[in-house]
Protein backbone atom coordinates (compact mmCIF):
# COMPACT_ATOMS: atom_id res chain seq x y z
CA UNK A 1 0.00 0.00 0.00
CA UNK A 2 1.40 3.79 -1.46
CA UNK A 3 1.04 6.06 1.54
CA UNK A 4 0.91 9.82 0.12
CA UNK A 5 2.09 12.31 2.28
CA UNK A 6 2.03 16.46 1.11
CA UNK A 7 4.03 18.45 2.95
CA UNK A 8 4.39 22.35 2.73
CA UNK A 9 7.32 25.22 2.65
CA UNK A 10 6.46 27.40 5.41
CA UNK A 11 7.82 30.23 7.39
CA UNK A 12 10.07 28.71 10.39
CA UNK A 13 8.20 28.57 13.52
CA UNK A 14 10.77 30.23 15.50
CA UNK A 15 11.05 33.42 12.98
CA UNK A 16 8.94 36.29 14.15
CA UNK A 17 6.86 36.78 11.07
CA UNK A 18 7.02 40.65 9.79
CA UNK A 19 4.28 42.12 7.34
CA UNK A 20 5.58 44.14 4.34
CA UNK A 21 5.31 47.59 4.31
CA UNK A 22 2.33 47.74 1.89
CA UNK A 23 0.33 45.32 4.00
CA UNK A 24 0.06 42.72 0.93
CA UNK A 25 1.34 40.26 2.88
CA UNK A 26 3.86 38.59 5.00
CA UNK A 27 7.90 39.42 4.42
CA UNK A 28 9.54 35.91 3.22
CA UNK A 29 12.70 37.72 1.53
CA UNK A 30 15.64 36.48 3.32
CA UNK A 31 13.42 34.10 6.09
CA UNK A 32 14.36 30.38 6.85
CA UNK A 33 12.11 28.26 5.82
CA UNK A 34 11.21 24.98 6.52
CA UNK A 35 8.24 22.22 6.71
CA UNK A 36 4.98 23.14 8.07
CA UNK A 37 5.30 21.18 11.64
CA UNK A 38 1.90 19.20 11.37
CA UNK A 39 3.38 17.89 8.31
CA UNK A 40 6.28 16.83 9.60
CA UNK A 41 4.69 14.69 11.97
CA UNK A 42 2.31 13.16 8.74
CA UNK A 43 5.82 12.48 7.12
CA UNK A 44 7.10 10.39 10.64
CA UNK A 45 3.98 8.83 10.90
CA UNK A 46 3.75 6.95 7.43
CA UNK A 47 6.96 6.38 8.03
CA UNK A 48 6.20 4.12 11.11
CA UNK A 49 3.72 2.93 9.54
CA UNK A 50 5.87 1.64 6.62
CA UNK A 51 8.30 0.33 9.52
CA UNK A 52 5.78 -2.01 11.09
CA UNK A 53 4.50 -3.29 7.08
CA UNK A 54 0.87 -1.46 7.41
CA UNK A 55 2.97 0.33 3.72
CA UNK A 56 4.82 -0.08 1.38
CA UNK A 57 6.08 3.30 -0.15
CA UNK A 58 6.03 6.99 1.43
CA UNK A 59 5.30 9.63 -1.51
CA UNK A 60 5.94 13.02 -0.41
CA UNK A 61 4.47 16.04 -2.28
CA UNK A 62 4.53 19.56 -1.97
CA UNK A 63 2.71 22.48 -4.19
CA UNK A 64 4.97 25.27 -4.91
CA UNK A 65 8.11 27.14 -6.10
CA UNK A 66 11.17 25.23 -7.19
CA UNK A 67 12.53 25.90 -3.98
CA UNK A 68 10.35 23.26 -1.64
CA UNK A 69 12.65 20.83 -3.32
CA UNK A 70 14.36 21.08 0.05
CA UNK A 71 11.54 20.89 1.79
CA UNK A 72 10.86 17.19 0.17
CA UNK A 73 14.44 16.17 0.35
CA UNK A 74 13.82 16.82 3.96
CA UNK A 75 10.84 14.50 3.97
CA UNK A 76 12.99 11.91 2.04
CA UNK A 77 15.65 12.27 4.70
CA UNK A 78 12.83 11.34 7.41
CA UNK A 79 12.50 8.10 5.34
CA UNK A 80 10.02 9.14 2.43
CA UNK A 81 11.24 6.21 -0.39
CA UNK A 82 10.36 9.42 -3.24
CA UNK A 83 9.34 12.50 -4.21
CA UNK A 84 6.67 14.88 -6.09
CA UNK A 85 7.16 18.51 -6.63
CA UNK A 86 4.31 19.73 -8.35
CA UNK A 87 5.93 23.51 -9.45
CA UNK A 88 4.30 26.78 -9.59
CA UNK A 89 5.25 30.07 -10.41
CA UNK A 90 6.62 32.71 -7.64
CA UNK A 91 4.16 35.46 -7.98
CA UNK A 92 1.34 32.77 -7.65
CA UNK A 93 -1.19 32.91 -4.30
CA UNK A 94 -1.38 29.04 -4.08
CA UNK A 95 -4.96 28.80 -1.95
CA UNK A 96 -6.59 25.77 -0.25
CA UNK A 97 -8.50 24.52 -2.59
CA UNK A 98 -5.59 24.76 -5.68
CA UNK A 99 -3.68 22.45 -3.71
CA UNK A 100 -6.57 19.31 -2.69
CA UNK A 101 -7.14 19.56 -6.73
CA UNK A 102 -3.62 19.17 -7.50
CA UNK A 103 -3.74 16.58 -4.64
CA UNK A 104 -6.63 14.62 -6.08
CA UNK A 105 -5.07 14.72 -9.63
CA UNK A 106 -1.84 12.81 -8.12
CA UNK A 107 -4.28 10.72 -5.68
CA UNK A 108 -5.88 9.50 -8.94
CA UNK A 109 -2.37 8.59 -11.05
CA UNK A 110 -0.64 7.39 -7.49
CA UNK A 111 -3.44 5.44 -6.48
CA UNK A 112 -2.02 5.61 -3.11
CA UNK A 113 -4.46 3.52 0.12
CA UNK A 114 -3.80 6.18 2.26
CA UNK A 115 -3.08 10.12 1.59
CA UNK A 116 -1.67 11.59 5.44
CA UNK A 117 -1.05 15.31 5.94
CA UNK A 118 -1.15 17.84 8.78
CA UNK A 119 -3.86 19.37 9.84
CA UNK A 120 -3.10 22.75 9.13
CA UNK A 121 -0.74 24.81 7.56
CA UNK A 122 1.55 27.34 10.38
CA UNK A 123 0.97 30.27 7.72
CA UNK A 124 -2.34 30.78 6.76
CA UNK A 125 -4.14 28.41 9.31
CA UNK A 126 -6.62 27.29 7.01
CA UNK A 127 -7.26 23.84 7.82
CA UNK A 128 -9.07 23.29 4.78
CA UNK A 129 -7.00 21.17 2.52
CA UNK A 130 -7.24 17.87 3.83
CA UNK A 131 -10.93 18.15 3.86
CA UNK A 132 -11.06 19.54 0.53
CA UNK A 133 -9.36 16.52 -0.70
CA UNK A 134 -11.59 14.01 0.50
CA UNK A 135 -14.72 15.67 -0.87
CA UNK A 136 -13.27 16.02 -4.31
CA UNK A 137 -11.49 12.51 -4.14
CA UNK A 138 -14.50 11.15 -2.30
CA UNK A 139 -12.42 9.46 0.18
CA UNK A 140 -13.67 8.84 3.97
CA UNK A 141 -11.74 11.26 6.24
CA UNK A 142 -10.54 11.31 9.88
CA UNK A 143 -9.24 14.83 11.16
CA UNK A 144 -7.36 15.57 13.88
CA UNK A 145 -5.60 12.73 14.48
CA UNK A 146 -3.84 11.39 17.57
CA UNK A 147 -3.38 7.85 17.34
CA UNK A 148 -3.42 6.15 13.34
CA UNK A 149 -3.15 2.54 13.13
CA UNK A 150 -3.54 0.52 10.13
CA UNK A 151 -5.70 -2.88 10.20
CA UNK A 152 -6.28 -5.29 7.14
CA UNK A 153 -8.20 -3.04 4.78
CA UNK A 154 -9.16 -0.12 7.32
CA UNK A 155 -7.30 2.27 9.32
CA UNK A 156 -8.43 3.25 13.10
CA UNK A 157 -7.97 6.37 13.59
CA UNK A 158 -8.30 8.35 17.42
CA UNK A 159 -8.90 11.70 17.06
CA UNK A 160 -9.18 14.80 19.70
CA UNK A 161 -12.47 16.53 20.00
CA UNK A 162 -14.02 18.55 22.62
CA UNK A 163 -15.00 16.23 24.99
CA UNK A 164 -12.19 13.78 24.45
CA UNK A 165 -11.32 11.23 22.11
CA UNK A 166 -13.17 9.59 19.26
CA UNK A 167 -12.33 6.44 17.55
CA UNK A 168 -13.48 6.14 14.03
CA UNK A 169 -12.73 3.42 11.54
CA UNK A 170 -12.43 4.09 7.94
CA UNK A 171 -11.90 1.61 4.97
CA UNK A 172 -8.93 2.40 2.83
CA UNK A 173 -8.05 4.29 0.85
CA UNK A 174 -9.03 7.33 3.12
CA UNK A 175 -7.58 10.73 4.36
CA UNK A 176 -6.33 11.58 7.56
CA UNK A 177 -4.92 14.68 8.90
CA UNK A 178 -3.05 15.08 11.62
CA UNK A 179 -2.46 16.80 15.31
CA UNK A 180 0.33 17.89 17.79
CA UNK A 181 0.56 14.49 19.81
CA UNK A 182 -0.02 11.93 17.22
CA UNK A 183 4.30 10.89 17.47
CA UNK A 184 7.36 13.22 17.67
CA UNK A 185 9.61 13.67 14.41
CA UNK A 186 12.70 12.02 14.17
CA UNK A 187 15.85 14.39 14.03
CA UNK A 188 17.20 14.20 10.84
CA UNK A 189 20.92 12.54 10.68
CA UNK A 190 23.42 13.57 8.47
CA UNK A 191 23.40 10.17 6.21
CA UNK A 192 19.97 9.96 5.50
CA UNK A 193 20.48 13.58 4.56
CA UNK A 194 23.05 12.23 1.93
CA UNK A 195 20.81 9.20 1.15
CA UNK A 196 17.98 11.99 0.60
CA UNK A 197 19.91 13.54 -2.27
CA UNK A 198 20.10 10.26 -4.52
CA UNK A 199 16.33 9.60 -3.98
CA UNK A 200 14.04 10.24 -6.95
CA UNK A 201 12.10 13.65 -7.26
CA UNK A 202 10.01 14.04 -9.58
CA UNK A 203 8.71 17.84 -10.87
CA UNK A 204 5.71 18.18 -12.93
CA UNK A 205 3.38 21.46 -13.64
CA UNK A 206 -0.23 22.13 -12.87
CA UNK A 207 -0.69 21.80 -16.88
CA UNK A 208 0.91 18.24 -16.95
CA UNK A 209 -2.21 17.42 -14.34
CA UNK A 210 -4.97 19.61 -16.25
CA UNK A 211 -5.30 21.40 -13.05
CA UNK A 212 -6.75 25.28 -12.74
CA UNK A 213 -4.93 26.55 -9.70
CA UNK A 214 -6.17 30.53 -10.35
CA UNK A 215 -7.26 32.14 -6.97
CA UNK A 216 -10.19 32.17 -6.23
CA UNK A 217 -10.01 34.59 -3.25
CA UNK A 218 -8.62 37.73 -3.09
CA UNK A 219 -6.37 39.22 0.07
CA UNK A 220 -7.65 42.81 0.81
CA UNK A 221 -4.83 43.53 3.84
CA UNK A 222 -2.77 42.05 6.00
CA UNK A 223 -2.06 43.72 9.28
CA UNK A 224 0.09 42.90 12.53
CA UNK A 225 -2.23 42.59 15.28
CA UNK A 226 -2.79 45.88 17.12
CA UNK A 227 -0.14 46.36 20.64
CA UNK A 228 -1.13 45.78 23.95
CA UNK A 229 -1.35 48.59 26.28
CA UNK A 230 1.06 48.03 29.50
CA UNK A 231 -1.22 46.91 32.33
CA UNK A 232 -2.28 49.02 35.78
CA UNK A 233 -2.53 48.48 39.20
CA UNK A 234 -6.05 49.46 40.30
CA UNK A 235 -6.43 50.67 44.37
CA UNK A 236 -9.70 48.38 44.87
CA UNK A 237 -12.48 46.50 43.29
CA UNK A 238 -14.93 49.34 42.87
CA UNK A 239 -12.08 50.76 40.90
CA UNK A 240 -11.60 48.10 38.73
CA UNK A 241 -15.19 47.75 37.85
CA UNK A 242 -14.94 51.36 37.14
CA UNK A 243 -12.40 50.65 34.45
CA UNK A 244 -14.15 47.41 32.95
CA UNK A 245 -17.08 49.55 32.13
CA UNK A 246 -16.08 52.44 31.30
CA UNK A 247 -12.99 52.26 29.90
CA UNK A 248 -12.46 49.01 28.64
CA UNK A 249 -16.25 48.36 28.10
CA UNK A 250 -16.39 45.10 28.66
CA UNK A 251 -19.23 44.95 30.86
Amino acid sequence: MKALVPVKRVVDYNVKVRVKSDNTGVDIANVKMSMNPFDEIAVEEAVRLKEKGAVSEVIAVSCGVAACQETLRTAMAIGADRAILVETPADLELQPLAVAKLLKALVDKEQPGLVILGKQAIDDDCNQTGQMLAALADLPQATFASKVEVIGDKVSVIREVDGGLETLSLGLPAVVTTDLRLNEPRYVTLPNIMKAKKKPLETLKPEDLGVDVIPRIKTLKVSEPPKRGAGIKVADVATLVDKLKNEAKVI
